[in-house]
């Protein structure tokens, strides 16, 4: 996801000749962590980055509703001045913060809202704490939001904040699932992710290629009500089933804390020790299985994962353990969900799931991905472990 870490730096192989795409929209010009230079709080219509490619969007949505490309969202410059009339205040309410992939969703949230004249009074950090999230909820409500853009934590735990939100009125744009029991179209705009399954399938296809199609695998999963990362893992050991008959899935650990990827892989490692891959969720407990792959003298270990972070992007990059990934579009998902904050408050219909379309990550092309990915150059440490 994140991560995501979520959930997300979610499939389609994507042989990615990426042309042009150093330059992005003039909405979406910030990636991860600074502010990019071209970057115009004046300019529309308002999109997401138009030179991502048009790939098919394989992931559904609650209820099993079929996702809609983000690339389809739109506010004109005309409804970008109706907003700007209202003085609109906005509020980011995240699961997690600190990891590339987060700190480039807000980065494009805060942006975006300024472009739309919208005032961002409250970003918070949950530190995947259910409990602490109701608080920070419960807090933000107090000053008054008009819009929330959040990402539940557990979609049960925290469902009676939401509807505290929902009861005074505030426009809720969920980022990769919906709160239980509150409906879209009605309680909340829509909700905004990756293509998970997409990328889960992506992670499939690049561990059965580093195989040979065929050898022992297990799987990382995350053992928490959290849909996004749950279609990750089932779309990749769905693949894997369906697909490539000569590798056997032979274990399967779940964390619920992210920092649990290497105790997890630690005991996959003692007890198969001549398992040929295994497949983490997103790139922190990717993170863990690397190093427990260390510890265990397994530098051959395959790992597959979800979310283009920079030690995953250094591994790929130097052909180490982590051999490839499917990427989500984080900056861009955070243009589409203030762009989709904007269709709540100009009463415009909008699609109940959208997503942004899966990116295949593997070391022939993990430079032009990052560009993609977060519309800046990556870093020292990730182009030098490329030129090794």
């Amino acid at each position: 996801m994140k991560k995501v870490w979520m959930g997300t730096c979610l499939a389609l192989a994507l042989s990615l000749a990426i042309a042009g795409c150093g330059k992005q929209n003039a909405a979406t010009n910030t990636g991860a962590g600074q502010e990019n230079p071209n970057y115009s709080a004046t300019s529309g219509p308002l999109t997401i980055n138009p030179n991502i490619p048009d790939l098919e969007v394989l992931d559904k949505g609650p209820g099993g509703v079929q996702a809609v490309s983000a690339k389809s969202l739109k506010l004109t410059e005309e409804e970008l001045q109706k907003i700007k009339e209202g003085k609109y205040k906005a509020a980011i309410v995240m699961h997690y913060s600190g990891t590339d992939y987060m700190s480039a969703a807000v980065n494009a949230m805060k942006n975006t809202f300024k472009q739309m004249g919208i005032e961002v009074i409250a970003v918070t950090d949950a530190q995947f704490k259910a409990e602490k999230q109701v608080n920070d909820i419960e807090t933000v409500l107090a000053k008054k939001p008009d819009v929330m853009i959040s990402v539940p934590v557990d979609s049960v735990s925290t469902a009676g904040a939401y509807k505290k939100a929902v009861q005074q009125g505030v426009k809720l744009v969920f980022m990769d699932g919906a709160a239980d029991g509150l409906v879209a179209g009605k309680d909340y705009i829509s909700i905004v992710s990756g293509d998970n399954y997409g990328n889960g399938v992506l992670a499939a296809d690049i561990m059965a290629e580093k195989l040979g199609g065929k050898g022992k695998v297990g799987i990382v999963y995350h053992d928490v009500n959290f849909f996004v990362t749950k279609n990750r893992s089932d779309a990749f050991e769905a693949t894997i089933k369906e697909k490539y008959p000569n590798i056997e899935i032979v274990t399967k650990g779940g964390i619920t804390d992210p920092n649990k990827g290497q105790e997890v892989a630690a005991g996959m490692l003692t007890k198969y020790p001549d398992i040929d891959g295994i497949f983490a969720p997103w790139d922190v407990p990717a993170e863990g299985v690397m190093a427990a792959a260390r510890t265990a003298g397994r530098n051959d270990l395959v790992v597959t994962t979800v979310d283009l972070g920079t030690n995953v992007a250094i591994s790929i990059a130097s052909d180490g353990i982590v051999k490839g990934l499917g990427a989500q579009l984080p900056y861009d998902q955070g243009v589409a969900q203030a762009i989709l904050a904007g269709y709540a408050l100009l009463g415009k219909e909008a699609p109940a799931y959208v997503a942004s379309p899966a990116i295949k990550v593997t070391k022939e092309n993990v430079l032009e991905s990052w560009k993609l990915i977060y519309g800046v150059d990556a870093p020292d440490s990730v182009k030098n472990a490329a030129a090794k």
